[in-house]
């Protein structure tokens, strides 16, 4: 665990979104250090570093390649927006939870950063 960061558990953001566990349900004692809301990967390419988890409403295997090679553990889908079996498929290869949420993405990113977990500062 990192000292200078706050973590939180997968599956305590599950609980506080509401939301569906999709993948890798066997992953959910992992822990996050911070997390990253946003509908633009290039914005998450260009601008977060270190992050465990990605909130979004973007629906596309191009999510699960951004979250990978930034070493994100998991995805959280918002707005009720659904993953294709092939997004699933990916994410399970790449060891991602995937998890689904009734909630807009303000109020998710809101509660789970009320919660404790931040995100990390612009260099």
């Amino acid at each position: 665990m990192r000292e200078d960061y706050t973590s939180m558990k997968i599956r305590n953001i599950a609980a506080l979104a509401n939301a569906e566990v999709l993948t890798c349900e066997e992953l959910l004692d992992h822990e996050v250090y911070s997390a990253c809301g946003s509908d633009m990967m290039s914005d998450v390419l260009a601008f977060v570093k270190e992050q465990g988890l990605l909130i979004t409403g973007l629906v596309n295997p191009q999510v699960v390649r951004t979250a990978e090679m930034m070493d994100m553990r998991a995805i959280l889908f918002v707005r009720n927006k659904r993953p294709t079996p092939e997004i699933l498929e990916l994410a399970k290869q790449c060891e991602i939870v995937v998890m689904a949420s009734p909630l807009r993405m303000f109020e998710a990113c809101g509660l789970i950063y009320e919660s404790g977990l931040k995100g990390t500062a612009l260099a």
